[in-house]
This record gives structure tokens, sequence and C-alpha cells, in this order.
């Protein structure tokens, strides 16, 4: 049976209560990394996941405007968790990958996102968490590809949580 307008408007309004809260807790959260702002966490996951990406691939992941990553990114390489090389493909481009020092950021910033979240969650069962991820993905995926659709955004580069990247070697492995 297809979701009703009530059931998705509820879906919607419950999910925009979320993202204000998640805004709200990001403003107020300490800083783990001197210098780096918490709006700069996903340049961070998004390179992680790609090893060595353009800003432009960056921001088109995203869905986020360049000249706002490219801040970001400089803000990120400033403190040393980035570095920039030239692009071996096309040398008047740039691309960008983590120092060391950024993967233990990385994984500092991980940790510490996953205590605080399974705090929060310490009432979910396990197979119910699976299955709110699952679907979660399942509605990222739609809303990313209607926005494609739509125009409103080229296609993205692959965006995968650390489980999601290990999930992906062991399958190919």
């Amino acid at each position: 049976m297809a979701v009703s307008k009530d059931e998705a408007n509820d879906v919607f309004l419950g999910l925009l209560r979320v993202q204000k809260l998640l805004v709200a807790a990001r403003n107020t959260a300490p800083r783990l990394e001197d210098g780096v702002d918490a709006t700069a966490y996903p340049v961070l996951f998004v390179v992680a996941g790609a090893g060595t990406v353009r800003v432009s691939d960056i921001a088109t992941t995203l869905h986020n405007d360049v000249s706002t990553v490219s801040r970001q990114v400089s803000a990120l390489v400033s403190v040393g968790l980035l570095e920039k090389s030239a692009d071996p493909s096309d040398g008047r481009a740039s691309v960008v990958s983590l120092t060391e020092r950024g993967r233990d950021a990385l994984g500092r910033i991980q940790a510490s996102r996953a205590t605080w979240f399974q705090g929060l969650l310490s009432d979910w069962e396990s197979p119910e968490t699976a299955a709110f991820v699952s679907r979660l993905r399942e509605l990222g995926d739609a809303l990313d590809a209607n926005l494609r659709a739509r125009g409103a955004a080229p296609p993205p580069m692959p965006f995968h949580t650390p489980r999601q990247q290990q999930d992906q070697k062991q399958k190919e492995d």
C-alpha cells in the first residue's frame, strides 16, 4: 500500500525536526579539533571515502556550493588535516587527501559521534536500528535521485559511512 499524503507529511515534519535538532546540537558540541568547524566534518568524510578528490567533486557529493567547500578545504589544509596536490590527470587542477593527522582526527570525530548516538539510541534494539539505517539510506538515495532528475545536482560521488566502506571492501575481497 502506498504512503498517504498525511504519512508522507509526518515523515517530512519528523525529518525537519531532527535536522533542526542536529544543527542545534552541532552548534553546542565540543570542538574535537582546534580550528575545525563541525560544518567541515562532512568534507573529511567524503575525502576519507574517496581517497583523493577534487573540491568540485566534494561539493557535488555534499550538494553544496563549490565556494563554501573550497573555504572549508582551505581551513582543513591550514590546520593540517588535508593536503592539496596537483591533479595527476590535469595539472591545472588540484586534489585533496587526508593527512595522517586528518585520519587521526577523523577517527576521533567518528568515535565521539558514535558514542553520542549510542547514548541516544540506548533503548533501540540492533535489528530495528539496522532496519532504520537501511530505510534512511533508501530515503537518501531517493532524494538524491530526485534532485538529479530535476537537474538540481550533477551525479555525486559515493558518500559512504565507514561501516558502508568496510562492507563494500568485504564484498570486493
